[in-house]
């Protein structure tokens, strides 16, 4: 790269001749700069095979290294991919999906606590009172929270209707906080 870049730039020279000279007196200079170009390339030609074989080399040795530590490196592997977690699948055919934030009725046992924002004045804080306590045989559980003032409490009377109390799911009930961000 570098001799092309040279090239380029002294090109525009050698075939320059100065007005009112003789085409004879800028010949001499201008085979001296085509020397100078070529004596430029075997050196960059014979750069790049030793950067070339130094690389070769390095490759072999390493390959080689690993080679004779097959069983190190891998166990290395091994321990690596059981320490790391695989992603938990989603479960998909969960029958009462639409109650986790999907419609106006909102699973006080399963839904996370954004799905409450639908109902003024319950998030965060009721929700967040709800998210984390149970899990709830019915809806009126969530009246015995303990240390729900019953200005909050009237807040929840407002929407009881819109709530649902269905059996906790494993899930689901896990992920009520923080919807699975911070395992």
């Amino acid at each position: 790269m570098r001799f092309a870049t040279l090239l380029l730039l002294l090109a525009p020279c050698a075939a320059y001749v100065a007005p009112g000279t003789a085409p004879a007196a800028g010949a001499a200079p201008a085979r001296h700069v085509v020397q100078q170009q070529q004596q430029l390339l075997e050196e960059e030609t014979n750069s790049g095979t030793g950067a070339l074989l130094a690389s070769g080399f390095g490759l072999g040795a390493l390959l080689g290294w690993m080679t004779s530590r097959k069983q190190q490196i891998a166990s290395t592997v091994a321990a690596v991919a059981v320490a790391v977690p695989a992603a938990a699948n989603a479960m998909v055919d969960y029958d009462n999906i639409q109650y986790l934030g999907g419609s106006d009725k909102v699973d006080i046992n399963n839904a996370n606590i954004q799905a409450y924002r639908q109902f003024p004045g319950m998030f965060p804080t009721i929700s967040g009172l709800i998210a984390t306590h149970g899990p709830y045989k019915q809806v009126s559980d969530i009246y015995n929270i303990p240390g729900m003032e019953d200005k909050l409490k009237n807040i929840v009377k407002k929407y009881e209707g819109n709530l649902v109390c269905l059996p906790a799911n494993p899930a689901y009930f896990i992920d009520r906080i923080n919807n699975g961000n911070y395992r």
